[in-house]
């Protein structure tokens, strides 16, 4: 397991994400936050990231818009969809747009890990 990786976690549930970050970054991976879609987008124009984890729930541009036009920058970048309240339609709605996979809240942190690693082995 490579852990050099650029993680943006998109969520904006403050700390959800924040806790997310720092239980990735004490395993050794990089992490970037975005609270919502606009920040998300603004922070790939600076560095694009190896795997993004996108919340589909989210105020203003939902995680669903926020996918589109992440894959219409890089086609290739890895992404998860994270889905609360039983919400699995929208995770498959997801991956038929070109998301990785999806997970429910709350996670697993051993479980994203691994599919972060699937979803990064897959596009190189």
């Amino acid at each position: 397991m490579n852990t050099n990786y650029k993680v943006l976690l998109v969520d904006d549930e403050d700390e959800f994400v924040s806790t997310l970050a720092e239980r990735l970054e004490m395993r050794g991976y990089s992490t970037n936050v975005a609270y919502d879609g606009e920040e998300a987008l603004e922070s790939i124009e600076t560095e694009m990231p190896a795997v993004v984890i996108l919340d589909i729930k989210m105020p203003g541009l939902n995680g669903i818009e926020v996918l589109k036009r992440l894959l219409n920058l890089d086609p290739g970048l890895p992404v998860l969809l994270l889905t609360g309240y039983g919400s699995t339609e929208e995770g498959m709605q997801g991956m038929q747009i070109g998301a990785f996979d999806y997970m429910m809240k709350p996670l697993n942190i051993d479980e994203l890990i691994k599919k972060m690693e699937e979803a990064i082995s897959a596009k190189s």
